[in-house]
């Protein structure tokens, strides 16, 4: 069997020297400090973060490093290196040509961060032009939230870079959200934001939308014995390409068509999404006809059950881990991923069949993590089965022809920081 090709992750103090390294090769400058971000994994509560739902996620040890410092040009110049074997890319765009829509490739989450931190008052509107450089160990299209990890990292550095001794991480978290869904035009929810800024090590956070409140819940598994394996299927991952706005575009329609702030707070909020069904079809711009009027109406109730269904399988499973009962968590993972599955229909086969042998490994839950259509699978499982459950996913993807996943163990650790 050819070797498994393990996630890199590089301790803190090297990834700022690279970062550093990158940044003097690039300007010729040593920049003013670095700051990193970490991506996440959402351990329960999926889909539901844009419904007033409830989620579950910890911050990661995989992070993005950002090296930064003022320049007089007027101009965002950006740089980052990526791939293997190594690339750079690099990019010049005047601060006033950042906004709404624009820029349109990858420098858009980090200066779309930077602009909206402007607008909400979190940055220094004289902050001017920045010499930027970029170094991450977070997988993009893995579904740990790579995005965020670079808007925080940004937005963190652009507001302690002038004047902010400590910067308002609340109104940070939501220039991040801005970034993604004004600049770049994602339309997600806050999940990966919050976790990113107030991430802490050894636990993970329950976060309540339609609260809006936030509570550390300790989560040091390895005291148990017990690891989470992340699964990077490595399949294509994108939730720019309607899919997510889609189903997006279901649950907030059928929740202002009942008169709620959440479906949580909905009575029959499944059967009485057939009136909203009726109103309006599968595209915004064509009406519904008669010989998909029941297909249609089957779908938004799937959709919606699975937001309500999750929401209450959330509730119940912080319970599970505040009492410690992490066989049954790990039961509620593996329904969410059902209904992942089955109603919210955004997993493919490499995320089922990673599920699926995860669990015949000795798993005591797996399920996917992120927005899903690719990205990554968690289980949650026996130290000493980690090794075994990964030789067997990556048997079985070969098997099927898939592309060879990659693998991480996750350890909960803390949000977004300067490191120099």
């Amino acid at each position: 069997m050819a070797s498994i090709n393990w996630i890199s992750t590089r301790p803190a103090e090297r990834a700022s020297a690279d970062v550093t390294g990158l940044f003097v090769q690039e300007y010729g400058h040593k920049p003013a400090g670095v700051w990193s971000a970490p991506g996440r994994v959402n351990l329960i509560g999926e889909h539901v973060d844009y419904a007033g739902g409830i989620s579950v996620p910890f911050a990661l040890s995989q992070r993005t490093c950002v090296a930064m410092k003022q320049n007089n040009m007027g101009a965002y110049r950006i740089v980052s290196r990526i791939g293997e074997p190594e690339e750079f890319q690099r990019f010049t765009i005047p601060v006033s040509d950042v906004g709404p829509g624009r820029p349109q490739n990858w420098a858009g989450y980090a200066l779309g961060a930077v602009w909206a931190g402007i607008e909400e008052g979190a940055i220094d509107p004289a902050l001017g032009g920045l010499d930027i450089a970029v170094e991450s160990d977070v997988p993009v299209g893995a579904g740990l939230s790579s995005s965020a990890a670079l808007e925080c990292s940004t937005a963190l550095a652009a507001a302690e870079l002038v004047g902010a001794e400590k910067a308002d991480r609340t109104a940070l978290m939501r220039a991040c959200i801005r970034a993604e869904n004004e600049v770049v035009g994602a339309s997600t929810g806050g999940l990966d934001q919050q976790i990113s800024l107030f991430g802490r090590a050894g636990h993970a956070l329950a976060i309540d939308f339609s609260q809006a409140t936030a509570r550390h819940i300790p989560f040091d598994i390895a005291r148990r014995d017990l690891s989470i394996l992340i699964v990077n299927t490595r399949a294509p991952h994108s939730l720019a390409d309607g899919q997510y706005a889609a189903r997006r575009r279901v649950i907030d329609g059928v929740t202002s068509s009942l008169g709620v702030e959440s479906l949580r707070f909905a009575e029959d909020a499944v059967a009485r999404s057939a009136e909203w069904a009726a109103a309006h079809g599968p595209s915004p711009d064509e009406p519904i006809v008669d010989s998909e009027r029941n297909w249609w109406r089957g779908v938004v109730a799937r959709r919606v059950r699975h937001v309500v269904t999750e929401i209450d399988r959330t509730e119940r499973a912080i319970a599970q881990l505040e009492a410690g009962d992490l066989r049954e968590f790990g039961a509620s993972m593996l329904a969410s991923h059902a209904s992942l599955r089955d109603d919210y229909e955004v997993t493919i086969p490499e995320l089922d069949v990673a599920v699926e042998e995860a669990m015949a490994g000795g798993a005591w839950g797996a399920r996917m993590t992120g927005g899903g259509f690719g990205g990554s699978v968690i289980a949650l499982l026996p130290r000493d089965r980690v090794e075994q459950a990964a030789d067997s996913i990556y048997e079985a993807f070969g098997k099927r022809d898939f592309n060879a996943p990659e693998f991480a163990v996750a350890v909960p650790c803390d949000g977004a920081r300067r490191e120099r």
